[in-house]
């Protein structure tokens, strides 16, 4: 190419110089080279003017204040060096894909990114990602060094992508490029807005300046009649509405899509359903189709590194990575490991050297009040001590839950090998990425492959042999020292079933304790009994029969990663509690009490019958007098909540029926923090219920 169709207002004499290529590094420079000599934050490009002649430069490119001369080569001086290499490099790599996505954001850049290439992908048609993972495309990975490549790489390679006919491509577009106008002269036919928070405050000093880095993309790389991507529920999105409206842009928002991935996979986490929402709106505007999209949205796998289950370990443990290195990222991966698995977490983590120090205490915070254990240990540490970050962060977590290991490898390996049954482990901070950098040294290492590498030695446990042992260590925390293994709980012989745990309660009518030996005659492994004075080889003598089976129904329930409903009303609880059982069970292991269990027998016995591996738990719940209820719920600590009817059964219990609704409510109480009342609204009571549950 000649120098005139590159560069304008050039001597007449210097018109038709060939031009072979261009550099930003004078290492990559080769005869006829344009040479760009940028400052930068660490390197001067102007010290590097003459080896780039020596190497056959044949054109310097430098800033107004450069003092290079020299008389034999062409010198070219711009105010704005970094917008100027932008666009003469587009105009050298001139073939461009059709559509082309920016997407930036603090958190959910690579997701997204990865997203919008499966749907594309899935469906058969050419696409291509540029990001975090490399250049992606025809299932090809080519291996990058930054999020957004450097402005000659990224117009290379958007050249060397349309060449290969391919017309799709997103971009992830980190603050860092867009400052440096990496990602101008690029039309771009939409740019996504993930979400903003704390990061990279080393490079940008303030939130303020980050968040117009991030602004970036929209106030002026964007072209008149393009699109905004985003969340109307994120701050943000109010200033993306004004910048759309004073440039001509159209705002989308993923209110709509996002509702509809979550009807469609009702598993997938909050944040993980808005990052498919975002890909599934910029995949239409590049011209999928919406049937083609839904009809492959449920194969849609996890992206590399980005909360993904690695591996699971015999004794029903799980081990996820993820590449959360911020704040926020941190908070919503594990309120969604919260969310699934309930409680039991532990995590694996440290802060990167020579970064944003200030979201250190933070994250440290955020471990401490969502986990159970805490693996301190080194991220990369660059130019900093690691024992200092390690112990910035440690100051801010409990130390009875805190473990200092400086050894990647070795944390990790620890926090598998001391696993408890069904522990959730998440090793945080670096996800997909194979290297850490300890000053000028890079060592290869990847969580993944240490994860899958560490040899376990404990033998695999089924799921009964994984409830006997949840059930006994149940046992030692309510009476002390307990050999007894058993799976379930029985307080009628005539339904006990072997190995079960029979507890003998005095009832009305029975007392259990008379049916004793007939319940060990029946394989039961041990009885639990308040009348017996003294324990026998299979017998737990305890103060109150009653008081024991609440203990351990409350102990079942804190243990439980299962989502529980909870269903009251005056008629149809039984028949709504079977079908939704039933139901459950088509995704995932139900458990849903037998017959009508609903009182202050039936509920704590249904809850000690739940498993460790059930996924849903489905409890009715009655009363026949105020308070009953809210004792019952308090048990059972519902995620969802159902109230069927209000109607007149145990009307003589109270006033009148608006009393038999106020006590029905109850259930709203126990409701867990951010949970689900499911309400008739053709019942009369439905306001009253529905204003309690708005409180």
């Amino acid at each position: 190419m000649l120098l005139k169709n590159l560069i304008k207002n050039i001597p007449s004499n210097k018109n038709n110089i060939p031009i072979a290529g261009i550099a930003s590094n004078s290492n990559d420079v080769r005869k006829n080279y344009i040479f760009f000599a940028i400052k930068g934050k660490k390197e001067n490009g102007e010290k590097y003017i003459k080896d780039a002649i020596t190497k056959g430069a044949s054109i310097i490119v430098c800033s107004k204040k450069c003092k290079f001369k020299d008389r034999n080569i062409l010198v070219i001086k711009k105010k704005n060096i970094r917008n100027f290499l932008s666009k003469t490099v587009s105009k050298f790599y001139k073939l461009k894909p059709k559509n082309i996505i920016a997407v930036t954001g603090t958190n959910g850049k690579t997701s997204v990114a990865d997203m919008f290439y499966q749907l594309f992908n899935l469906n058969n048609f050419s696409v291509a990602s540029i990001g975090t993972l490399g250049v992606k495309y025809n299932n090809k990975i080519l291996k990058t060094k930054l999020t957004s490549p450097d402005t000659i790489s990224l117009h290379k390679n958007l050249n060397f992508l349309k060449k290969k006919k391919i017309d799709n491509v997103i971009i992830e577009a980190s603050s860092h490029g867009l400052d440096q106008q990496r990602l101008h002269h690029i039309a771009f036919k939409s740019g996504i807005l993930t979400n903003f928070s704390q990061d990279h405050l080393d490079y940008h000093q303030n939130m303020k300046a980050y968040l117009n880095a991030k602004m970036i993309l929209f106030r002026k790389i964007l072209k008149e009649r393009s699109s905004i991507i985003s969340d109307k529920d994120i701050a943000q999105f109010k200033i993306l509405k004004k910048i759309s409206n004073q440039r001509g842009l159209k705002i989308l928002s993923i209110h709509n899509e996002f509702l509809k991935v979550r009807n469609y996979l009702p598993s997938f986490p909050d944040f993980k359903a808005k990052n498919l929402a975002m890909a599934i709106l910029a995949a239409k505007i590049c011209g999928l189709k919406d049937h083609l999209i839904y009809n492959k949205i449920k194969k849609i796998k996890d992206v590399n590194g980005r909360l993904e289950l690695v591996r699971k370990l015999p004794n029903k443990a799980k081990v996820f990575i993820d590449y959360a290195h911020t704040p926020d990222a941190l908070t919503k991966t594990l309120e969604s490991l919260k969310n699934e698995y309930k409680k039991n977490i532990s995590i694996v983590f440290g802060c990167g050297g020579d970064r944003d120090k200030k979201k250190r205490p933070l994250m440290a915070k955020i471990a401490n009040q969502h986990c159970k254990k805490i693996y301190v240990t080194d991220d990369n540490p660059r130019n900093e001590d690691p024992k200092k970050i390690r112990k910035k962060i440690l100051k801010y977590i409990s130390p009875r839950k805190s473990f200092d290991i400086s050894s990647r490898s070795k944390a990790i390996k620890k926090s598998i090998e001391t696993a408890s049954p069904g522990e959730i482990i998440l090793v945080a901070g670096k996800g997909h990425e194979e290297n850490q950098i300890y000053k000028n040294k890079i060592y290869n290492i990847s969580d993944k492959k240490i994860i899958k590498n560490i040899i376990v030695k404990s033998r695999k446990l089924s799921d009964k042999k994984l409830d006997n042992l949840e059930n006994k260590l149940i046992l030692q925390k309510i009476i002390g020292k307990s050999k007894f293994y058993f799976n379930g709980l029985s307080t009628d012989t005539r339904s006990i079933k072997k190995d079960n745990l029979f507890l003998a309660i005095r009832g009305k009518k029975n007392n259990g304790n008379n049916f004793i030996n007939y319940a060990l005659k029946k394989g039961a492994s041990c009885v639990v009994s308040d009348s017996l004075k003294k324990n026998g080889k299979k017998i737990i003598k305890v103060k109150n029969s009653i008081t024991f089976l609440n203990s351990f129904a409350k102990f079942k329930r804190k243990n439980s990663s299962a989502n529980i409903i909870a269903i009251t009303g005056s008629a149809g609880k039984t028949s709504l509690k079977n079908l939704l059982g039933q139901l459950l069970q088509k995704f995932g292991k139900t458990y849903f009490s037998p017959k009508s269990f609903n009182n202050y027998l039936g509920v704590p016995i249904s809850l000690s019958n739940l498993k460790s591996y059930d996924k849903f738990g489905v409890f009715e719940v009655g009363m026949s007098k105020a308070g009953e209820i809210k004792n019952l719920t308090k048990l059972i600590k519902p995620h969802i909540g159902i109230i069927t009817n209000i109607g007149e059964a145990h009307l003589e219990n109270f006033k009148n029926m608006k009393g038999i609704a106020k006590a029905k409510s109850e259930i709203i109480e126990n409701i867990q923090s951010g949970g689900t009342i499911i309400l008739n609204r053709d019942d009369k009571f439905f306001s009253d219920l529905s204003k309690k549950a708005k409180l």
